[in-house]
């Protein structure tokens, strides 16, 4: 989406403030928190397809309303419409997935493949960003955004559908949307805790993926010229692509795999962020790319160990808690030291994750 690397500068052009624009942040990660595990369960009781499309002309929405209303109103309503539909979306394609394949080998293998597409998309656009921008302006890079945000959302109507499931039969769960809130919730905190270790996995590992925020900061603490960051940037873009398609062509069902890329994402990201040179990025590139492959893996494991109707619910539950993974992480950035210790210190939390991936699972 060509909107991602200058949307910042839209409002800045606009008028607003640093602290304004954080506040835009704010208004967006609270909507996003508060409706991420009902919207869940709304998914699980209605049509998946259908919600996963209402959520991306929701978030398409809120980009128009961006270049119709460019003020800190119409930029405050289109993030609490950005925060609504990501929630709608959040789980809802997934779940769809795994209804349609059915197990974690090939779930793993067409979500490889599907985020290793996405990740180079994403490099494409902010290549273009650029170009569009000077050919148009902000008009014309939003108007390609709002395009391809609504087209993904159209095309997911044409989406297979399982027999058998809610997108089939188009009825609510037995108990209603409560119980199946209530379902969702009791699975991911049940008494075997299978699912629930699943979920701190599937919850923890892209939560670490925020620390790419901070990835300019540290290039230049590293001696990076300002134009060297967006090339440092495609590199790490690189590497978390290259991660996707791997992740794709590992079998999920040994927890070995996942817990030998955290563990190395960690190690990685530590040294690269300790090496007082730039060729130290190359490290940190290379853990990024680790936690991709580890993403997949994660998510994979736990979609096989979800046993009840309530799938979008506990995919969703993951999601928030990815959330509060990053606002953690942002939150010990905080601290009084340099970047290169902080990134260091990132990678114990991330070690432990490793460990809890070598507990018991259930066979995928």
């Amino acid at each position: 989406m060509l909107l991602y690397p200058v949307y910042a500068l839209l409002f800045a052009d606009a008028g607003l403030t640093t602290a304004e624009i954080s506040s835009l942040f704010a208004i967006w990660s609270v909507v996003s928190f508060v409706c991420e595990i009902p919207a869940g369960a709304l998914a699980d009781v209605w049509s998946r397809k259908r919600l996963y499309a209402i959520g991306e002309l929701t978030t398409a929405t809120g980009f128009a309303l961006w270049l119709i209303w460019p003020s800190y109103p119409g930029f405050a309503i289109g993030f609490a419409l950005w925060g609504l539909g990501g929630a709608f979306s959040s789980g809802t394609l997934e779940s769809l997935v795994y209804d349609e394949l059915g197990e974690s080998t090939a779930y793993a293998q067409v979500i490889g493949r599907a985020d290793t597409v996405a990740l180079l998309g994403m490099l494409a656009a902010t290549l273009l960003a650029a170009p569009a921008y000077a050919a148009g302006g902000y008009l014309l890079v939003g108007i390609i955004s709002i395009a391809t945000v609504t087209l993904g959302g159209l095309l997911a109507l044409r989406l297979p559908i399982v027999e058998g499931t809610k997108d089939d039969s188009d009825k609510s769960h037995p108990g209603g949307y409560l119980a199946t809130l209530r379902d969702g919730v009791t699975e991911v905190l049940g008494k075997a805790n299978t699912v629930g270790r699943a979920v701190v996995v599937a919850a923890a590992v892209p939560g670490f993926s925020a620390l790419d925020e901070y990835l300019p900061l540290l290039s230049r603490d590293k001696g990076a010229a300002a134009s060297t960051v967006p090339l440092l940037f495609a590199l790490t873009a690189l590497s978390m692509a290259a991660g996707s398609a791997l992740a794709g062509r590992v079998p999920p069902e040994s927890a070995r795999p996942l817990s030998l890329a955290v563990s190395l994402a960690a190690l990685t990201l530590a040294a690269g962020a300790l090496i007082p040179h730039l060729a130290g990025m190359l490290l940190v590139s290379a853990a990024f790319g680790l936690l991709q492959f580890a993403m997949v893996h994660a998510e994979s494991r736990l979609q096989a160990a979800i046993t009840g109707t309530s799938r979008t619910t506990v995919l969703s539950v993951a999601g928030f808690g990815a959330e509060v993974f990053a606002v953690l992480l942002y939150a010990g950035f905080a601290l009084p030291l340099s970047l290169p210790p902080l990134f260091a210190l990132a990678a114990i939390p991330l070690l432990a994750t490793a460990w809890l991936t070598r507990r018991p699972h259930p066979a995928c």
